[in-house]
């Protein structure tokens, strides 16, 4: 039996549901609830996509040399018009990257490529958002992947404003 030799590369790690759900409860207290002031509506929580996606998309940036993906949090523009629910919120954007040694350290480089309209970043986006894909049309028949399934429920003191439970 031959033994193949990898040089994994990690820096993330596997949490608890505890971790999650103080990460989550902060986002909502410190950013998420400003965002959605702001907006004068509520701001996305989260990006999903398939898994199939997800591995055609990292397959092509292994094609194209990446070893690694960047996440981009970003926002939809006001006026966004291809799915017009989404404008003005917050989202991720999956980039290819490719580790490079620099004058001043290693850096994570942005992948481009060459595309039929020219050299293009090797990017992903147009996850579907919750809110506001997550609410049901029909309260009694809630879909998967709802507010429900965000873990923990968070009560924001807005002060004059009121409370917020989320």
């Amino acid at each position: 039996m031959q033994t193949v030799k990898t040089n994994l590369k990690s820096v993330g790690k596997y949490v608890s549901t505890a971790h999650v759900d103080a990460s989550i409860r902060n986002y909502k207290q410190e950013r998420w609830i400003h965002n959605s002031d702001k907006l004068g509506k509520e701001d996305s929580l989260s990006a999903w996509w398939s898994i199939e996606e997800l591995e055609e998309f990292i397959a092509t940036a292994k094609n194209h040399g990446a070893d690694g993906i960047k996440f981009y949090f970003g926002a939809y523009d006001k006026n966004y018009q291809e799915v017009p629910e989404y404008a003005g919120l917050q989202t991720l954007t999956m980039v290819g990257t490719k580790e490079s040694q620099t004058a001043t350290g290693l850096k994570d480089k942005d992948i481009y490529v060459q595309t039929n309209n020219g050299t293009n970043i090797l990017a992903y986006n147009s996850g579907r958002l919750c809110p506001p894909k997550c609410k049901p049309t029909d309260p009694t028949k809630p879909e998967v992947g709802g507010l429900d399934d965000v873990l923990g429920i968070t009560i924001i003191d807005r002060g004059e404003k009121g409370m917020f439970i989320l």
